[in-house]
C-alpha cells in the first residue's frame, strides 16, 4: 500500500530560502516614501528592521541561505509532512487525489515560526532588545512570542480586540512565553487613543494594531518591529514549505496539477506556491494556482490594484498592492488571520500578471468544508485554512463531474484547537456570513492616496 504521509529526513531540510524577485518577468513596482512618494531606500526602514532584514527585502538574488541557527531551530518540527487525504477523496467520491502540506507540527502550531524564528535571529544578532508586532487571529502573534522566548528578546503584541476577545488562550499561549499581549486599539500609543476617541467601540483591525506596533518600536531605540507576513522577506522565510513539498512530491512521483492555499497577507499562501510559480515561469508548467480570501475581506477579488499604506494610521511605506483602502475596519469573521486591507505586493504582483488565481468565500460555505475534512482525516484545522479546504473541495468535486484525476495540492497552515468557539456557532447555526457591500467599498477606498 502507498504511503499516506511522505516524510524527509532533517538532512534534506531546505539550506536556503526562495527569493522569487529573481524570476518575475517584470520586477515589483517600488515601495514609496509616505512623505515624497519616492522610493525608499535602506535608511528609510532601518528605524523599524535590522539591517539584514532590509537587504534581504531588496535582493535580487535567487536564494538566501539560511544560517546554522534557525536550521537548528527549524529541526524542532521541519520537515513537515505532505500527507494524502486519502479518506476524504473517498467521501468526496473524487477521482482527484488530494495533498496537504500540515504546518500545524510547529510549537506555536502554524507555519509563522518558519519566518518569527528567522527575524527574530537577525534582531539579535543586531543588539535589538525589544519587539513590538500585531496579530489577528494571533498565530502570528505566539510564533514571535516563542521566538522571542528562544532568543531571550522581549516581545510586545498588539492583538486585534475582536480575536483578542474570541481566542483567549491564543493570548494564554503568547503570555505562557513571556510576551506582553494586549487588545487593539489600546490606550498606550498615539494611534490607538485616536481611534477610540473616534469609535470607542472599535472591534480593532490588522491596520490600527499595525500603527500601535510601529508606533511604539519607532519611538524606541532598544526597540524594532517586526511584521509576520505582506514584506518580501516574510515570504521568503516561508518558502521552506513549498521547497520541502517539491521534494516530497518527487519522492510520490506527482507533481499538482492544482495549488492552492488561503491569503490574508500572504505569507501562508505564498511559502507553499512561490516555488510551485518558479517552475511555472521557468519550466512552463502548467499548474493552477489558487489564493483563497473571506467575502468579508475580499482584497484581491474586489480590492484596488493601488498604492497604499500598510496601516491605518498612515505612518508605513507605500505598497502597490490590491487594497480595499487602510480605513477599512473588516466584520468579525473567525478567520482572523484573514482580514488585512491589503495583501503582500508580490503576491498581488503575481496576481497582475495572471500568474496566480483568487477566489472569495463566505464562513459557512468554508466551515461546511472544514467539518467535512476534520470527519474524514481527523484534523480540526484553522479558520483561515478552511478557505483553501472549500477551494479543494470545489475542485474536488469538478473532477467528479468530468472524471479528471488531479492532483491537487494545499498549505494547511495550523490547527484550529484554539478555534472551537468558531466550531461551536457553526454547528448550532449560530454562524453569520458578511459580504463586503459596494457602499462599504466607495467608503473605505475614498481616502487612498493619490499615487498609483
Amino acid at each position: 500500500m502507498a504511503d499516506t504521509k511522505i516524510n524527509l529526513s532533517e538532512k534534506d531540510m531546505p539550506k536556503q530560502w526562495y527569493n522569487i524577485q529573481a524570476d518575475l518577468p517584470k520586477p515589483l513596482p517600488p515601495v514609496l516614501h509616505p512623505g515624497t512618494g519616492q522610493p525608499i531606500g535602506p535608511q528609510d526602514l532601518a528605524p523599524l528592521f535590522p539591517m539584514e532584514l532590509i537587504k534581504q527585502e531588496v535582493s535580487q538574488d535567487r536564494w538566501i541561505d539560511i544560517p546554522e541557527e534557525v536550521q537548528d531551530i527549524y529541526r524542532i518540527w521541519r520537515p513537515s509532512p505532505l500527507v494524502r487525504a486519502r479518506r476524504w477523496e473517498k467521501i468526496l467520491d473524487t477521482p482527484a487525489k488530494i495533498y496537504y502540506k500540515w504546518e500545524g507540527v510547529s510549537p506555536a502550531g502554524s507555519h509563522k515560526p518558519n519566518t518569527a524564528i528567522a527575524q527574530v535571529y537577525f534582531n539579535k544578532m543586531e543588539g535589538v532588545k525589544r519587539i513590538t508586532t500585531e496579530t489577528g487571529a494571533g498565530q502570528w502573534g505566539s510564533a514571535l512570542a516563542f521566538a522571542c522566548r528562544l532568543f531571550d528578546v522581549e516581545a510586545k503584541v498588539y492583538m486585534v480586540k475582536i480575536s483578542y476577545e474570541q481566542k483567549p488562550y491564543r493570548r494564554i499561549m503568547m503570555e505562557t512565553w513571556g510576551a506582553t499581549c494586549i487588545p487593539s486599539p489600546s490606550t498606550q500609543t498615539e494611534a490607538g487613543r485616536k481611534i477610540l476617541s473616534l469609535h470607542p467601540d472599535s472591534p480593532g483591525s490588522l491596520g490600527i494594531a499595525i500603527s500601535e506596533a510601529v508606533e511604539e518600536a519607532a519611538k524606541r531605540d532598544d526597540t524594532k518591529y517586526s511584521l509576520g507576513s505582506v514584506l518580501n522577506h516574510v515570504m521568503m522565510h516561508q518558502t521552506v514549505i513549498g521547497l520541502e513539498s517539491l521534494k516530497q512530491f518527487e519522492i510520490a512521483g506527482e507533481y499538482p496539477d492544482v495549488v492552492i492555499g488561503c491569503a490574508g497577507g500572504g505569507s501562508n499562501f505564498a511559502g507553499f506556491s512561490f516555488p510551485f510559480v518558479r517552475d511555472k515561469i521557468v519550466d512552463k508548467k502548467k499548474t493552477r494556482i489558487i489564493a483563497v480570501e473571506p467575502t468579508a475581506c475580499p482584497t484581491m477579488t474586489k480590492g484596488l490594484y493601488r498604492y497604499d499604506f500598510g496601516d491605518t494610521a498612515c505612518t508605513t511605506p507605500l505598497l502597490k498592492m490590491f487594497t480595499l483602502g487602510h480605513d477599512f475596519i473588516p466584520a468579525p469573521i473567525h478567520s482572523g488571520g484573514l482580514r488585512y486591507h491589503g495583501m503582500a505586493p508580490t503576491v498581488c504582483h503575481l496576481y497582475d500578471l495572471g500568474l496566480i488565481e483568487a477566489k472569495a468565500y463566505h464562513q459557512n460555505a468554508v466551515f461546511e468544508a472544514l467539518v467535512s475534512f476534520a470527519q474524514a482525516e481527523g484534523h480540526l484545522m484553522a479558520p483561515e485554512t478552511s478557505h483553501a479546504i472549500r477551494a479543494v473541495m470545489d475542485e474536488a468535486l469538478e473532477c467528479k463531474k468530468t472524471g479528471e484525476a488531479k492532483v491537487i495540492a494545499f498549505n494547511a497552515s495550523g490547527h484550529g484547537h484554539f478555534d472551537l468557539a468558531s466550531y461551536q456557532k457553526y454547528l448550532h447555526n449560530e454562524l453569520e456570513d458578511y459580504e463586503f457591500s459596494e457602499e462599504e467599498m466607495n467608503k473605505s477606498l475614498a481616502n487612498l492616496p493619490k499615487i498609483g
